[in-house]
């Protein structure tokens, strides 16, 4: 059965999707820990990041950087925080998280409430910047 995210890919689900290439694919969280949260994935689904063949993960964290260097032209941030939980969806993603401060990266704080509106233009804000 498909992941969550492998739907998000295929388009059987909608997305704000910031970039994608052959590889690899990049979209808003909608659950965001701060505006400009993004998830970047493998499109070859993956439990475990560390799993992934040495030129996959290579590729994933590269593409990664692009859409965070993206995003901190965006959002008024000290730095793009990196985290990979994987417990929550079984597909290796990456959380690129605006932050401040290491408690920005707190998962147990309340999560953003954005409207449909505000998470197109951000969308939109950072794919400007690619």
């Amino acid at each position: 059965m498909a992941t969550i995210f492998t739907r998000i890919v295929q388009g059987e689900i909608p997305c704000y999707k910031i970039a994608e290439d052959d590889s690899y694919f990049a979209f808003l969280d909608i659950n965001p820990l701060a505006k400009g949260h993004t998830l970047v994935i493998p499109k070859k689904e993956n439990d475990y990041i560390l799993k992934m063949e040495d030129a996959d993960l290579s590729g994933l964290i590269l593409f990664a950087k692009k859409i965070g260097l993206a995003i901190e032209k965006v959002v008024p941030c000290k730095r793009i925080g990196l985290t990979v939980i994987g417990l929550e969806v079984p597909h290796t993603h990456i959380h690129l998280i605006p932050i401040n401060a290491i408690s920005d990266m707190e998962f147990s704080r309340p999560k953003l409430k954005l409207t449909n509106e505000e998470l197109a233009e951000i969308c939109e804000r950072i794919k400007s910047e690619l």
